[in-house]
């Protein structure tokens, strides 16, 4: 392996990991999408921290500008929600830990124009229909003895919204990130993050680099996994 790449602790070892990223494209004509904020920096840092401790991570990406060099990571690469959840349901069966850190659209258009819509109308109407649950989907076919690890985004009771989520989403753990805190999500190199775990314990962190971020995720992981088994 390339020195560059030389684990420094390899607590994580023979685990495997599915791993989302980045957002969504939800394409409304040949030119024109619905997305978000995303860029994919907090799930390319974690996949990269991951895999230097050890663990073999299948990453799904949607559209982003990051890349990943190590050789521990597959890099899928999709565009739409349909497309993630199709590449999920694929991989997820495989992995012993899945980490859903990707922004996916809760809607999609329900119709995609084959030619570019002209500008006519002093108005225009889009109808949205909601796309798959993609964590919801997994956590009915998670298997006792797979993690699951949610993201939730969230701008008011942001404790209880993401206590729900984790609930109803079958997860083991989730990542609460909250708009409300300066130089947290999209768009920054920096995080600010609180850890829910099913049990009931919850984790909070200063605002901190991306990277530092996904250690921290890392070093919970480690604790709760303990030894990664077969799969």
């Amino acid at each position: 392996m390339n020195s560059l790449f030389s684990p420094v602790n390899t607590d994580l070892t023979g685990l495997t990991v599915l791993l989302t990223a980045g957002p969504t494209q939800e394409a409304i004509d040949p030119v024109r999408y619905i997305s978000n904020h995303s860029t994919g920096k907090m799930g390319y840092a974690l996949a990269e921290v991951l895999a230097e401790r050890g663990a073999r991570v299948t990453l799904v990406s949607g559209p982003t500008n990051q890349t990943t060099q190590h050789p521990a990571i597959t890099v899928v690469h999709v565009r739409s929600a349909a497309e993630m959840y199709a590449a999920c349901l694929h991989h997820f069966p495989r992995v012993r830990l899945t980490v859903l850190a990707a922004a996916v659209a809760d809607y999609t258009p329900k119709v995609v124009a084959n030619q570019k819509i002209k500008k006519k109308e002093a108005e225009f109407r889009l109808e949205l229909v909601k796309t798959v649950d993609i964590a919801a989907s997994l956590g009915q076919q998670k298997r006792e003895n797979q993690f699951m690890v949610g993201f939730a985004l969230e701008t008011d009771n942001e404790l209880a919204n993401a206590q729900a989520k984790l609930v109803s989403k079958n997860l083991d753990l989730i990542v609460l990130n909250s708009l409300r805190d300066k130089g947290a999500a999209f768009g920054h190199d920096t995080n600010q993050i609180t850890l829910i775990h099913r049990n009931g314990a919850i984790h909070r962190f200063g605002l901190k680099s991306k990277r530092a971020v996904a250690c921290d995720i890392a070093d919970q992981l480690s604790t709760t996994l303990l030894v990664p088994e077969s799969i």
